[in-house]
This record gives structure tokens, C-alpha cells and sequence, in this order.
């Protein structure tokens, strides 16, 4: 028995499925996850390493060189890069594309692992390794906050008071912030004045980092407790530290005491605060600085939870930010720089626009040429029916509704209705020829069954090469064939059992003129028969117009720009910078302003978000954020409209090219799906021993060589420029005599330009000689 067959006998059972389906598809469209673009992974990680004092060449052979030659042994690894600081190693790791989500985390064990392994034979001074594989984590929500008139300090603490509000958000999973200062406390101490006092730098530090230090006095038995002994004296305040007082040691007598003189210990107390001053402030110069529409401000970035619905999530913090935002202090303010929700909820108004646009157009179309009822069983059993069940089956194995489901979804509408056309326009043959409804119906589906099966797999089977590709666009896009496939199976098998059930309840017996007419014998099929038979006839003539039409395609498919993604349907853009490695973070800073300024001219923008000194957080899963450059930043820009990006972008780009000449600049769009920040990349490489100044002239020459061509724009290299360096001399025969070694030496400078960290109580207590 057929499918048809099965389902006419069965109508109660039918009509019983159909009630489901219509059911099951509107309840799991709304349980379906919301989010702007698919799950995918982003198989880098990266491992960092701080190793203070070393020059880029010694962090190269010491440190980077034995962890890329320790990772090499994963054969799970496809790329290995690196960079090698002034004291500090940047190696990244890209995975293999054949390992995706479920087998991610077993290789980021292993990686762990082999870091573990090799830790013990980095150099002295060299720091753990720190590895981060959460490239992919997406801050989905992108908050600002300014208050003019607050200080920074009051400013964090309002943030933190945030924070721990949107945190308790349900759906949120992180929330992080971008910007903050680290906190220091800072003495500052004139060498001459030490001198005078009978002190050394190391009897004032050393006191200091003896009387914080966590210390562990026991435990006492009291009848039947156990006490826990602590001693007081630790830090608890700034005016703790200026309180404390310091006896020189007998050390600083023998080395302050005038020649002749009697050796003895000084038994005076002198107090920090006599001949110091303890100040508040924040590590200098600052590691990131953030400004939202030229205001200082901290970014808040928040993280839903994997699989939820972005646009219920996006509501919810809405909803408390609304709650919160009346009873903060006045001039206190939190603004969007990006909400995934809002654009979220557009993909899926589109959507349902295209949707309601593609029922219309049935509607309308299969109206005019077989009828207003006609038109609507096929809208229904055709599109509307495959489409709730495709809903349902979304849930069951958790899709969601995201860029990629939702292009399938509209890419499937053109075809999911073609089975239904099939199976109706025969029913309506075979009425006007007289036969039973029943029997009309069950050979209308059966006979085509086959090739109609064959045509939808065929159909499915061309977005195939999507789902089986290995690379990262294969595990983005993959949800492509999977929607796509079982929209398609489900109009077939609708066409199979509701489409002719619908046929029997909503179309008529034909009127006797009309059985008694002959169906082909309209004018527009006989204009088609007298084309199709001079055709026909004049056949070879025919064949070469085809042919040239085919060559001419060919020919001309040259001139279509390809890409895999288009630019994203953002209204915003962002700007690169940078200037020249070893450019202090403040002259970036001092840049930005002026481009904030000519920006804010503009009635077109909506706001300008500056990150200087890394990128932003990702708040959009295809952009990977800059690393720590101390000499680069990054402006997002909002525009009132999407149509309003090209003209900001028109409009401040000949500015910077003229204004700001001397640094790299990048303005550009947003991309969609796995996204390459360079199209272009080419390395040079040569053995450990290799002069690294016939890298940089390769390179330099590559350089050239691309800038001279008319279809490059921008062109870097990741060594940057050379950057300058102070060279204090040293002597070891009169450091010898004098008793004073490199270290000595490196510690005094230290604590001249930088302060040494001596200890904490809450902050950090920088020493600071000057």
C-alpha cells in the first residue's frame, strides 16, 4: 500500500497528524534557541608567556622556541606562529579543521598537557605559561558606561554594582569588563633624602614586604575549640603604610657612617610618612584605555548562555537595565555599543516578512492561473505545513534560529512548493476527466511519487559539499543542508499524505462545460505548442543560440565579484590603527581624539566607541580581537541606518589618509561567517641561526612589492617596526669592587621609571624611588 493510500484510509489519523503538526510547529518555533550566527568553534588558542628583562631574541631561543618545538608534537596542530616580545612570548595554535565542537576540548587537554610537560625546562625568571583557548566566547551584549563629573574610581564602583545586577540575569552566563585600571599605592621617596636618614632602598622595601606578608601563627586548643591565631600589623589602609616606622639597619650605619667614625646600630624610629608621600592611583601607563563618544568609560560585556533564546536574553537585560538605570546618580550613563538581540530579532522579523512575502506571491500567482482555492491549499499544504514541521524537527535536534537556518529556510521556500503544485494540478487533471475524487487523489500523489522523491533528493544532494566540508565554513554553514534537506523531505512527504487529503475536502467537482473542454486548448497554450514546434523543427539553428548563450554565460561569469559571505548587516563599522611599534599608548590615545571629533561632526553617526591598546571584546563571533599592542587602538562606529555606514565611511576615510598619514589605518565593514582579518598573507622563514635582519629585508622587500601593486590597500608586517632601546653600560670589574652586580643595577632603574610591586593588602603597593 501506498503512502497516498494509507493516509486516504487513515483520514482520521490524518487529520489527527495534521492538528500536531500545526501544533508542534508554532510551540517549537517559539522553544527554538535565537542567535545571530551558528555555534562554530574557533580552533585557535594561545599561550602566553611573561619572561621580564629579556630582549625579543632571548624570549625567542629561550622561551617561544622550546614551546613551538614541544607543541610540534601534536599532531592535531595545523599552524604554529608566534611572536617574541621584549619580555614577553605570544605563541597561537590553530587546530586542524577536521576537529570540531565535539572533540575541541580533548585537544586543548592535550595542549595543556604538552605546556605542563615542557614548564620545567623554561629559564629562571620566566613566568607559567597562560593559555587561552576561549577565542571563541562571544559577548554577544556591549554595554558603555560614562558619568560626567565622576571619577574613575567611582565610576568602577557604580560598574561593579552593575555587574553584579546583570549577572543574576537569567540566560547571562558571563559578564566582564573592558578597560578596568589596576589599582596601585604608590610611595614615592627622594634617594638623597634616604641617604641623609641613614637608609637603603632594600631596608625601606624589605620592611614593607615583611610587615604585609601573609603569615601563619598557628592554632591554639582551647577547652573543646580550635583558635585560629592571627596576628595584627597588616595593611589595611594607605595610612597604615605611612604610619609605619622604620629602623635603619646596622647595614645602613656601616654604609652612611663617615669615615673615622664609631660603628653602631642607629636606635631611632623614623615613620614612612616623614620622608615619603603615599598616594592613590593606577598602574602607569595604562594597559587600555576605553572612551565612549569622548567620554572616559568602562565597556561591559555580557555572554548568553549557549543554545538560549539571544532575543528573550536581550529582553530580559533590557527589562533590569530599566529597573536600574532610574535610581543611579544623575549623569551617570549606560549605552549599547552592540546588541545581538536586536539584531537577532530583525533576522527573524525578515524572515517572517519573506515568509508572509512567499505565501503572498503563491497566493497570488497560483490564484491567477488555477484559482483563489487552489492557490491557498497549495500555500498551506506546500509551504506553510513544511515549514511548521521543519520547526519541529529543528528542535528535536537542536538548530537554531540563527543566519545560516533562517537563509536555508527562505532558500527552500522557491522549492518546497513545487511537490504540492505536482500532486494538486494532477488531481485537478484527472477531475475533469471524470474520475473519482478518491481514486483522482491516490494516483495524483502515487504515479509522480517516485520521481518527485528523486527531484527533492537531487535538490537536497546540491547543498551537500556544504555540510561535508572539513574547514571552518563547512562547520558554520552546515545547518545550511541540514534545513534545507529536511524542509524539502517533509514537503515530499506532505505531498504524499496531507496535500491530497486537502484535495478531497477543498476542491470542486468541475462544471460540465468545463470536463467537456479541452484543457490545452487556451491561448497561452497554444502560443508555447507553435514555439515548441518551430523549435522542433528548426532544431540545429536552435542548439547553436543555446549554445551561445551558454558560452556567453561562461564568458561573463568572470565579471561576477565572488565571495563565500557577504558583508554583515550591521549599522556599524570599525577603524584600525596603528602607529609605529614603540609609540606610547597616550599618542594613541591623543590620535583618537581627533578622529572622535571629526567622527561626532558627522549628523550620520550614532556613536564612536574607542578601544586603545587591544580590541574590543568579541561581541561578533567572525572578528578575532587585536592582541595587546601598546601602540594600537580601534574605533566602532554606530550609524543612525545600515545605508548611513558607507557615507561615514566615504566620509572619514580621505580625513585619515590625509590627517593621519603617518599611521596604518583600516577602515572596513563587518564580515559574515569565518572571516580572515588579512586576505592575504605570505611568511618568510629561515633556520634559528639566521640573521633576523635578512627576515626583515624579505619581508620589507614582499612589503613593496605589494604596495606598488593597484589592488592592495593596506599592507603590514607582524615583526612592526624596530623600536629603541636605552643601553646603560656596565663594567664587571668596577661593579666588582664596588659590590654592586646587574641585578643592582636593573632593580635602581626599575625603581626610578617603573617602582618594583612590593606586596599587597587589597592593592597592589608599588615602591617608587625618585
Amino acid at each position: 500500500m501506498s503512502l497516498v493510500s494509507l493516509a486516504i484510509e487513515k483520514k482520521t489519523v490524518s487529520y489527527f497528524a495534521t492538528f500536531l503538526l500545526i501544533a508542534g510547529g508554532i510551540l517549537s518555533y517559539s522553544q527554538l534557541g535565537q542567535l545571530e550566527d551558528p555555534e562554530f568553534t574557533v580552533k585557535t588558542a594561545s599561550i602566553t608567556t611573561s619572561y621580564p628583562g629579556a630582549s625579543p631574541a632571548e624570549v625567542e631561543l629561550e622561551v617561544t622556541d622550546l614551546l613551538e618545538t614541544k607543541l610540534q608534537e601534536m599532531e592535531e596542530i595545523k599552524n604554529i606562529y608566534s611572536i617574541s616580545r621584549a619580555g614577553q612570548s605570544i605563541v597561537k595554535v590553530d587546530i586542524k579543521d577536521i576537529y570540531w565542537a565535539d572533540r575541541l576540548p580533548q585537544v586543548w587537554d592535550i595542549l595543556r598537557k604538552k605546556i605542563s610537560d615542557i614548564e620545567p625546562s623554561l629559564p629562571p625568571g620566566a613566568g607559567t605559561p597562560l593559555i587561552g583557548d576561549d577565542f571563541g566566547y562571544v559577548f554577544g551584549f556591549l554595554l558603555a558606561m560614562t558619568g560626567e563629573g565622576f571619577s574613575y574610581k567611582e565610576l568602577e564602583t557604580y560598574a561593579k554594582d552593575l555587574r553584579k545586577e546583570l549577572t543574576l540575569v537569567e540566560g547571562v552566563a558571563r559578564v566582564d569588563f573592558w578597560g578596568i585600571q589596576d589599582k596601585r599605592i604608590y610611595v614615592d621617596v627622594s634617594q638623597a633624602q634616604l641617604s641623609t636618614l641613614g637608609l637603603t632602598p632594600e631596608t625601606l622595601q624589605n620592611t614593607l614586604r615583611l610587615q604585609n606578608a601573609v603569615v601563619d601563627a598557628g592554632h591554639v586548643d582551647l577547652q573543646n575549640k580550635r583558635f585560629r591565631i592571627a596576628p595584627t600589623g597588616a595593611f589595611q589602609s594607605p595610612e597604615d603604610i605611612e604610619n609605619l616606622t622604620i629602623r635603619p639597619t646596622l647595614l645602613d650605619t656601616i654604609q652612611n657612617i663617615a669615615p673615622g667614625g664609631t660603628l653602631k646600630p642607629s636606635s631611632e624610629l623614623i615613620q614612612i610618612r616623614d620622608f615619603a608621600t603615599i598616594s592613590r592611583g593606577y598602574v602607569e601607563p595604562p594597559l587600555k584605555l576605553m572612551r565612549f563618544n569622548g567620554e572616559p568609560s568602562i565597556g561591559i560585556s555580557l555572554a548568553p548562555l549557549p543554545g538560549v533564546n539571544v532575543v528573550q536574553v536581550g529582553r530580559a537585560i533590557d527589562k533590569r537595565l530599566q529597573e536600574i538605570t532610574p535610581v543611579m546618580p544623575v549623569g551617570l550613563e549606560v549605552t549599547k555599543i552592540s546588541w545581538q538581540s536586536e539584531l537577532v530579532a530583525e533576522s527573524i522579523q525578515v524572515f517572517m516578512i519573506s515568509l508572509l512575502q512567499a505565501v503572498l506571491i503563491v497566493l497570488v500567482v497560483l490564484a491567477l492561473t488555477m484559482g483563489i482555492r487552489v492557490g491557498l491549499l497549495i500555500g498551506v499544504s506546500g509551504l506553510v505545513f513544511p515549514i511548521l514541521g521543519t520547526f519541529i524537527v529543528m528542535a528535536i535536534m537542536g538548530i537554531d534560529l540563527q543566519r545560516v537556518s533562517l537563509g536555508a529556510l527562505i532558500i527552500a521556500m522557491g522549492m518546497m512548493v513545487d511537490n504540492a503544485i505536482v500532486v494538486v494540478d494532477n488531481f485537478m487533471v484527472r477531475l475533469q476527466q471524470g474520475m473519482d475524487r478518491t481514486k483522482a487523489a491516490i494516483e495524483s500523489a502515487g504515479q509522480p511519487s517516485i520521481p518527485l522523491l528523486g527531484a527533492t533528493v537531487v535538490a537536497c544532494m546540491a547543498f551537500y559539499p556544504i555540510f561535508a566540508s572539513p574547514f571552518s565554513t563547512g562547520e558554520y554553514a552546515r545547518s545550511l543542508f541540514i534545513v534545507v534537506a529536511i524542509s524539502l523531505i517533509l514537503s515530499w512527504v506532505l505531498s504524499q499524505t496531507i496535500t491530497p487529503l486537502m484535495c478531497i475536502l477543498m476542491i470542486p467537482d468541475p462544471k460540465q462545460q468545463e470536463s467537456e473542454a479541452d484543457l490545452y486548448g487556451g491561448r497561452f497554450y497554444q502560443i508555447f505548442k507553435g514555439f515548441l514546434v518551430k523549435a522542433i523543427r528548426y532544431r540545429v539553428p536552435f542548439l547553436g543560440v543555446i549554445v551561445a548563450l551558454l558560452v556567453v554565460a561562461i564568458l561573463g561569469f568572470g565579471n561576477v565579484k565572488q565571495m563565500f559571505f557577504p558583508d554583515a548587516s550591521r549599522n556599524q563599522f570599525m577603524i584600525d590603527y596603528w602607529l609605529p611599534e614603540g609609540t606610547r599608548i597616550q599618542e594613541v590615545s591623543a590620535d583618537f581624539k581627533d578622529i572622535e571629533k571629526k567622527i561626532m561632526e558627522n549628523p550620520l553617526f550614532e556613536s564612536v566607541s574607542s578601544f586603545i591598546g587591544a580590541g574590543p571584546p568579541r561581541f561578533y563571533l567572525p572578528v578575532d580581537p587585536e592582541m595587546p599592542y601598546q601602540s594600537y587602538g580601534q574605533l566602532i562606529v554606530n550609524t543612525r541606518t545600515l545605508e548611513d555606514v558607507d557615507a561615514v565611511m566615504e566620509y572619514i576615510t580621505p580625513w585619515l589618509e590625509e590627517n593621519k598619514s603617518y599611521a596604518l589605518t583600516r577602515v572596513r565593514k563587518y564580515g559574515v561567517g569565518s572571516w580572515d582579518d588579512w586576505i592575504i598573507e605570505a611568511r618568510f622563514s629561515g633556520p634559528a641561526e639566521a640573521d633576523p635582519e635578512i627576515l626583515r629585508a624579505l619581508a620589507e622587500k614582499g612589503k613593496a612589492i605589494l604596495e606598488a601593486s593597484p589592488w592592495t590597500k593596506e599592507v603590514r608586517s607582524d615583526w612592526r617596526q624596530r623600536n629603541r632601546k636605552i643601553i646603560p653600560t656596565y663594567s664587571q670589574e668596577r661593579g666588582r669592587w664596588a659590590g654592586v652586580s646587574r641585578d643592582d643595577v636593573a632593580r635602581a632603574t626599575k625603581r626610578a621609571y617603573d617602582g618594583l610591586p612590593v606586596g599587597l593588602f587589597s592593592l597592589v603597593v608599588a615602591f617608587l624611588l625618585r
